[in-house]
């Protein structure tokens, strides 16, 4: 008897190893199908090249071609959160490339943290994004700003599709460019919005002091210097736009709080609205560097960009 309990207990022991080695296996190779189809997927929308002259290194990761596989997975795990479905199809494969170490990452909180919020019109979106000619429009972009001021870094232009006409461009951090694709976008957007992003990159790349509190009239210099390049690159494209006049009762609205560190304050006049032209703080932030510069006509980008 004592040998048949022996037998069986040994039975039992014989079996429950092999499935737990059955499962370790089955668990090891869902997670290599999964690394493996992240890396294809990764593999399949990303474009890397070289500027042709300076060999300065660049990406576009064309995100929104993967939004068929978030909204084929919405539709089949009902049981599953939109948001959670997004972080997993979207961004996980884009994060490293996309937002890593972003020294502004806070500004793609709405991106990182809320499910795109129409899934028939974001499937629209995605599909009439015509890769060849965007991607065409954003190289020429970055190497005609890039020619003006060069980067020591590889710079990496991300390209999502958003429903908000009002959405426009973002730069998380130094290297990090995140276009929010929505349908009013034109040709001359993107260059424009590029190029200003550009610069935002790369003046984080050179200038930025984390230890240093930044004013609003900081950002104020930080937007009016991005439009000043872009103008640079493109004369005759507007992206945001340049008041040509200087209004003292506009001026007064803002005067007082120029030496604040409020950000909210600082993204009101930025953006304009409550008594303020719209994007009024670009505006008046491109006068400001435009002053300077008709002082100092010889300075080059690289010189008045700190």
């Amino acid at each position: 008897m004592k040998n048949y309990l022996k037998i069986v207990v040994a039975f039992v022991l014989i079996i429950s190893i092999l499935t737990l080695t059955s499962c370790t296996q089955t668990e090891k190779s869902i997670n290599k199908r999964t690394v493996l189809d992240e890396n294809q997927d990764i593999e399949n929308i990303v474009t890397s090249f070289e500027h042709p002259q300076t060999k300065q290194k660049f990406k576009i990761v064309n995100a929104y071609k993967l939004y068929n596989n978030y909204i084929d997975e919405v539709k089949s795990n009902q049981e599953l959160s939109q948001l959670e479905i997004y972080n997993e199809e979207v961004i996980k494969p884009i994060y490293s490339d996309c937002f890593e170490n972003g020294e502004y990452l806070h500004m793609a909180y709405p991106v990182l943290n809320e499910e795109p919020d129409s899934l028939t019109e974001n499937q629209k979106l995605s599909e009439k994004i015509d890769r060849e000619e965007t991607e065409k429009i954003i190289k020429e972009a970055l190497i005609k700003s890039s020619d003006l001021i060069a980067s020591e870094n590889e710079t990496t232009v991300c390209v999502l599709p958003v429903t908000n006409t009002k959405a426009s461009m973002l730069t998380v951090g130094a290297g990090k460019i995140i276009v929010l694709y929505n349908i009013s976008y034109t040709e001359n957007d993107l260059r424009s919005g590029i190029a200003h992003e550009y610069h935002h990159s790369v003046w984080t790349e050179k200038y930025l002091r984390k230890d240093i509190p930044r004013t609003i009239l900081d950002n104020l210099i930080f937007e009016g210097k991005a439009v000043m390049f872009d103008k640079l690159v493109y004369p005759d494209i507007y992206y945001y736009p340049i008041y040509t006049t200087y209004s003292k009762d506009d001026w007064s609205k803002i005067a007082l709080d120029l030496e604040k560190t409020d950000i909210n304050r600082s993204y009101e006049i930025l953006m304009g609205g409550n008594d303020l032209p719209s994007f009024y703080g670009y505006g008046v932030g491109y006068q400001l560097v435009k002053s300077y510069l008709d002082l100092n006509p010889t300075l080059t980008s690289e010189e008045w960009t700190p």
